[in-house]
């Protein structure tokens, strides 16, 4: 296997602003929450994806929606990328899903003003079922894959954000 990214968690500053204002914690329970966050890991040799651990309880009633802020980013080498998807069995009880979809973490995203912070933001989906996730259980998976571009790709823009910040670069 080719070793090409690293997990590493953020500030504990940009951890605890973003639990206060996203998961309704104080900052003493945030910092708590901080210090608790374990780093994404594959569970078997075998498996392609990296599980991502909630930081405290979440709890989403049905058709509700929470963005999760995970304490977590990502160094990855230029050439690849990480997806992030739901954990299956989440997504087969509950229909949990993110609410892009499928989160994509690029490269150039660890060097971010945030840092970089892996921030997911999810749904259940379930018509009739609360969802609750305990704090260190896994809630969603990420793969890395290698990605090319085209030949006469000009892109030279530097990211500084997170979600839709490279957006309006490319409508110009």
């Amino acid at each position: 296997m080719e070793k090409i990214a690293q997990f590493q968690k953020v500030s504990p500053e940009k951890f605890v602003e973003a639990a206060v204002e996203m998961l309704d914690l104080t900052e003493s329970e945030a910092l708590c929450a901080f210090e608790s966050i374990v780093l994404p890991r594959r569970a078997t040799t075998g498996s392609a994806g990296y599980d991502f651990f909630a930081p405290s309880t979440i709890k989403l009633e049905p058709g509700q929606s929470l963005r999760v802020p995970t304490g977590i980013r990502a160094r990855i080498d230029e050439g690849w990328v990480l997806m992030l998807y739901p954990r299956s069995g989440l997504g087969f009880k509950f229909g949990m899903r993110l609410n892009n979809t499928v989160g994509v973490i690029d490269s150039d995203y660890f060097f971010s003003d945030n840092e970089g912070h892996i921030i997911a933001g999810i749904t259940n989906g379930s018509s009739d079922k609360t969802l609750v996730i305990d704090p260190g259980k896994g809630f969603m998976q990420g793969v890395f894959s290698r990605f090319g571009i085209t030949v006469d790709d000009d892109a030279d823009g530097v990211r500084n954000g997170g979600m839709g910040s490279t957006t309006e670069r490319n409508q110009q």
